[in-house]
């Protein structure tokens, strides 16, 4: 046998099996699940809900779609996340819809301004929403982190943004239910720490990975 069969095969002997990623979709909606049940337990654990508010989601046909569309940008984003951790499996269009999704929520509040979904209210008000939203989405993070380190996401600040995004917009989107409902409120105080949440992720996978002499990506 020539030396390069030789080595090709010595090379072959030691391959070993590799197990497919089982149904990435599946822990993604996993962890979307489990973080959204651990949100909306604490935060009624915290307090109660404003009053009426479950019936102004049935009763309110552009709350409903408010919220919806904060659900479906939180779900999308997240499996766009789960999916961009390993390697051929990310979708760029996912994760735009994603993005896309999120504006068009968002972008229901200012125009609140001029047409509100719900007359403006301090019924409800929590003192410190802004904190119960940055902290509810601690455990999120930290467990989406360990499900995501045992993958290989290549552009782990971008996944780190978005995965923290989705877990700091998931008690940011309950707040609509569990705070009072007004456009300015909510975006200083419920939307700004989701976003903060996701740059805090963002800034510390980019610092981390610099302090180690890697490219911070």
């Amino acid at each position: 046998m020539k030396p390069r069969e030789e080595l090709i095969a010595a090379l072959v002997d030691d391959l070993a099996p590799v197990k497919p990623v089982v149904n990435i979709n599946g822990r993604a909606l996993l962890w979307f699940s489990l973080s959204a049940l651990y949100v909306v337990a604490v935060i009624h654990a915290m307090g109660p809900i404003r009053p009426g508010a479950f019936d102004q989601l049935t009763h309110n046909g552009r709350f409903l779609l408010e919220n919806l569309l904060g659900l479906a940008a939180v779900l999308t984003i997240s499996i766009a996340v789960f999916r961009a951790s390993v390697p051929g499996l990310g979708s760029r269009s996912l994760m735009v819809a994603g993005g896309g999704l999120m504006l068009l929520w968002i972008a229901m509040y200012p125009l609140g301004f001029i047409s509100p979904t719900l007359e403006p209210s301090m019924l409800g008000k929590r003192e410190f929403c802004y904190i119960e939203t940055l902290v509810y989405a601690l455990p999120p993070i930290i467990a989406g982190g360990v499900m995501l380190r045992r993958l290989y996401p290549l552009n782990r600040v971008s996944v780190a943004w978005w995965l923290c995004l989705a877990a700091g917009m998931l008690p940011a989107l309950y707040m609509q239910l569990a705070c009072m409902y007004e456009p300015s409120h909510i975006l200083r105080l419920h939307i700004l720490p989701g976003l903060i949440a996701g740059l805090i992720g963002a800034a510390v996978v980019w610092a981390w990975r610099r302090r180690q002499g890697q490219t911070p990506k």
